[in-house]
């Protein structure tokens, strides 16, 4: 397997694009024109990275699986995500970046909830697919910064920038909000299958061999990735996928505790808890009932 190319700092990512650095964290790359250092198919940053392509360079893929990457995509990369690129041997960049180091926004309203914008820990075939008016809105708001960043450094300049790649983040959670909505059809699909995954894991021997079923599992089963299904999930029930498998595990438990035949620890065990006592915790915690009573009122 190739070597992974790590870049650490945003000054050498722009190095390996032979472009002039304005600020040691933070840039803004018109990609035009430009040519990288060597083509490397394998890649990891010590730093955020969002790539706006208008042009198709070929698959860009995460683990296993591969994403097309068309024109007006956006891919968000956090600090330490490898990212396995296949180029078209005809490929001339084309688009933007915006590159900004976590050193950046240490201290800054945005590092504070920098963890909020879940879409960084989205695999690339979640990316987000933009209107030519929200592109538009997105250069716009690299503009804003690359404006700051040609002042040069001051007092206010921290301020300014990180405020301005803040807004540029609200602005993604928007246009996600509207890419969940025009998927709607697909995400309720998605929301199908799930169900389904869901009955079928517990008619199987799953729960006894694997335990109670995790939010990645269904993700992968999907193939999404575990933030960009659990967004969609409470999107679409407004309950988040764990309060989903939760509640699935509860109507189930309900059920088997009608059953007088069976004691409460077979039920516990057979609907993937480890410990009895942790099955009786989470059911009073959800019914208001230990087992037992549950099974004695009804």
């Amino acid at each position: 397997m190739e070597n992974i190319l790590q870049i650490d700092q945003v000054s050498a990512h722009d190095a390996f694009y032979h472009q002039e650095n304005l600020h040691p964290l933070v840039s803004i790359i018109n990609f035009e024109g430009t040519y990288p250092e060597v083509y490397a198919s394998r890649m990891a940053f010590g730093f955020y990275a969002v790539y706006l392509k208008d042009v198709r360079c070929g698959d860009i893929k995460y683990g296993r699986d591969t994403y097309d990457y068309q024109d007006r995509t956006l891919v968000f990369v956090a600090p330490g995500q490898v990212i396995n690129v296949s180029i078209d041997q005809e490929y001339k960049p084309k688009g933007f970046a915006l590159l900004f180091h976590p050193d950046l926004i240490r201290g800054t309203p945005l590092g504070k909830h920098m963890d909020d914008y879940t879409f960084f820990s989205y695999e690339s075939r979640d990316a987000l697919h933009l209107s030519e008016k929200e592109r538009k809105i997105v250069l716009d708001c690299f503009d804003k910064i690359k404006y700051e960043l040609e002042q040069g450094t001051d007092k206010h300049s921290k301020t300014l920038i990180s405020a301005n790649i803040e807004l540029f983040l609200n602005y993604c959670v928007r246009f996600y909000d509207r890419q969940f909505i025009t998927r709607s059809e697909v995400n309720k699909s998605n929301i199908e299958r799930f169900e389904n995954l869901l009955n079928d894991y517990f008619r199987s021997k799953k729960p006894q061999t694997i335990g109670l079923p995790a939010v990645t599992y269904f993700a992968e089963q999907l193939h999404l990735s575990p933030n960009y299904f659990g967004d969609m999930v409470k999107k679409e029930t407004g309950k988040t996928a764990s309060e989903y498998i939760h509640l699935k595990i509860m109507d189930l438990a309900k059920e088997k505790i009608l059953d007088v035949n069976r004691s409460i620890s077979e039920i516990a065990y057979e609907l993937g808890f480890k410990y009895p006592a942790h099955f009786t915790r989470a059911f009073k915690k959800s019914t208001g009932y230990t087992p037992n009573d549950y099974r004695s009122i009804n």
